[in-house]
């Protein structure tokens, strides 16, 4: 099982919506029981709080609810328990290796590596363009399904 999680300043925007949106994407390929998916928040800001409006919004555009998911905190201790840490931007990186306190394994990238680029996922917390920070998602989110896979990933219609 390959266990990745998706993590971003707050836990209430983008790393709850590329939570969701890849828990989609390998259910649809028949690859659920092979990943845990999961999102954390590198603050304390928002911890307890549901997915923002305009995230819920965009996921619903796609078919996917996000019921009972609740911001949380990343700990030093999820080092051991998963495979792969996704930031979203350069801040959550930095923020990320000084919670665990270094990256000796190699276990943390940022999003849109996926993709071949080191651009920040839009925060749509400031830009309120939910639409674009999807966009960003779906690129990093195609490119980590075909780096973990092998394959690149169909699309269901909607």
């Amino acid at each position: 099982m390959t266990r990745v999680l998706f993590i971003c300043h707050g836990n209430i925007c983008r790393s709850p919506m590329a939570e969701f949106l890849f828990k989609d994407m390998v259910k649809n390929a028949g690859l659920k029981n092979d990943f845990l998916i999961e999102s954390a928040a590198t603050s304390y800001e928002e911890i307890g709080n549901p997915v923002h409006p305009g995230t819920k919004r965009k996921l619903a555009e796609q078919g996917i609810s996000a019921k009972g998911k609740r911001a949380r905190k990343l700990l030093k201790s999820d080092y051991d328990k998963y495979d792969l840490f996704i930031g979203m931007d350069s801040a959550n990186i930095r923020n990320i290796n000084r919670i665990f306190g270094g990256d000796p394994e190699g276990k943390v990238k940022k999003m849109l590596e996926f993709a071949g680029s080191y651009d920040d996922v839009a925060d749509p917390w400031y830009t309120g363009n939910f639409e674009v920070t999807y966009d960003d998602i779906m690129r990093g989110l195609n490119g980590l399904f075909k780096e973990l896979t092998g394959k690149e990933y169909q699309a269901r219609q909607r």
